[in-house]
């Protein structure tokens, strides 16, 4: 059972809860975030997302990869979590990597769905699509406002993590929404936050839905104001 709790109270569903991206694109893409965490704040139990997760944060993420037409996530992430082609036909991934050093033997490139997002300086082969930004790291505002390279007329573009390309996109304020479902765990370490390495900030965003569900797993949705 499902319940969204803000704005108002009512049975509701993962599907209907996230069935659409919380804004539309003004001459740029729109930007989600798409997280899981513990109640500590920790994104991983040894060094993985899988525990924090339930069938419902599983299907809040294939909801909003549903609704995106490019998606961003970390090289790192990408090793992790054994990322393969998409499975919405045309759906781009774009491997954030200031290296270019990335398998792209891999299924997810072989596919011609993966492409890199790197630096100008960094060595990438030339079978694959590469939208090149920045020098000694990645400018991420840019690159976004280049996804067009690769797909045109982008219009939502979810972010995956890691949690060091969370705080990269965070330092550029590149997020319009978060979708972040809260675990019910606390699982203590040193896992990295929702976002790691940005600068002090003081972002604010405002809470657009909630939901809860019988496991106690939080479901909740915040929108940055423009």
């Amino acid at each position: 059972m499902t319940r969204r709790v803000f704005p108002d109270s009512a049975e509701t569903t993962i599907e209907q809860a996230y069935d659409a991206p919380l804004g539309a694109p003004s001459g740029r893409p729109w930007v989600g975030l798409c997280m899981v965490s513990s109640i500590d704040g920790s994104t991983v139990v040894d060094g993985r997302s899988t525990e924090l997760s339930s069938a419902n944060d599983l299907a809040v993420l294939l909801g909003l990869r549903r609704l995106a037409d490019v998606i961003i996530v970390g090289a790192g992430t990408v090793r992790g979590e054994g990322y393969g082609p998409p499975d919405i036909a045309g759906q781009r991934v774009g491997v954030v990597t200031a290296s270019g050093r990335v398998d792209t033997s891999t299924p997810l490139f072989t596919s011609g769905a993966g492409f890199l997002i790197t630096t100008d300086e960094a060595a990438v082969p030339d079978n694959v699509d590469s939208i090149r930004a920045g020098t000694a790291h990645v400018d991420l505002q840019a690159a976004v406002s280049r996804l067009h390279e690769v797909l045109p007329t982008p219009r939502f573009v979810q972010v995956e993590g890691g949690a060091l390309l969370n705080g990269a996109a965070l330092d550029a304020d590149l997020f319009d929404e978060i979708n972040l479902t809260t675990s019910p765990l606390c699982v203590g370490g040193a896992g990295p936050r929702l976002a790691t390495g940005a600068t002090d900030l003081a972002l604010r965003f405002e809470l657009a839905q909630m939901v809860i569900d019988d496991q106690s797993f939080v479901f909740s949705r915040w929108k940055r104001p423009h």
